[in-house]
């Protein structure tokens, strides 16, 4: 007969969403995590702290910011971002045209910007970045995501890729990072009539 404790396996991390003021209640705790699951050169992770804080406290105020936090026994993972605005302004300096469908989503609402994922190094062969983003895509039914990058933060760009996102171009702005790498993420499925999964129906037409 078995005594003591018996061995498990590894804590599924529970998904729970925040609004805006129970993230600023937890920006300390969420900059930490940053620090641990991001690789900075030594002494450069002040600075990336700080730059991490000031991105929250900045999208805190979009209008339908939304963030979710993944937690085990401790703070694991967490997404935040808001809603592009039916205007267009968020592809503001894109370079070349603006691929039509992506235009119809835009004007549809159909587009959530997601500003950051954050995974601790524990937790990123277990698909939690994967369940973050789609989570919170699907919360605010949406169609498609979309991300814009330091064109210089190569880690951040092979982590979007390794999440299954894709550059469709750049965008210049000014002031900032002079280049940014826009990339979205494509929750349609891909056919032979809709090759790139940006599919639309009547309700994401550009109204008349």
């Amino acid at each position: 007969m078995r005594t003591g404790p018996q061995p498990s396996g590894p804590s599924v991390a529970r998904l729970r969403r925040l609004n805006r003021w129970q993230a600023e209640g937890m920006r300390e705790d969420l900059a930490d995590l940053y620090v641990e699951s991001t690789s900075t050169a030594s002494g450069a992770e002040y600075r990336g702290r700080e730059d991490f804080l000031t991105r929250l406290a900045a999208d805190v105020r979009q209008p339908g910011f939304s963030m979710l936090v993944a937690e085990t026994t401790s703070l694991a993972g967490c997404v935040f971002g808001f809603p592009v605005g039916r205007d267009g302004s968020w592809w503001q300096g894109f370079r070349g045209p603006l691929p039509q469908n992506l235009e119809q989503l835009t004007a549809s609402g159909h587009v959530f910007s997601i500003t950051a994922i954050v995974v601790h190094p524990h937790e990123r062969h277990r698909g939690l970045a994967g369940r973050l983003q789609e989570r919170l895509l699907g919360d605010h039914h949406a169609s498609l995501g979309a991300a814009l990058l330091d064109q210089d933060d190569h880690a951040a760009y092979s982590a979007f890729l390794s999440w299954g996102w894709q550059q469709i171009g750049e965008v210049h702005r000014s002031p900032g990072p002079a280049v940014l790498r826009a990339l979205i993420l494509v929750l349609g499925e891909r056919t032979a009539a809709v090759p790139d999964g940006l599919a639309h129906d009547d309700r994401t037409q550009r109204p008349e």
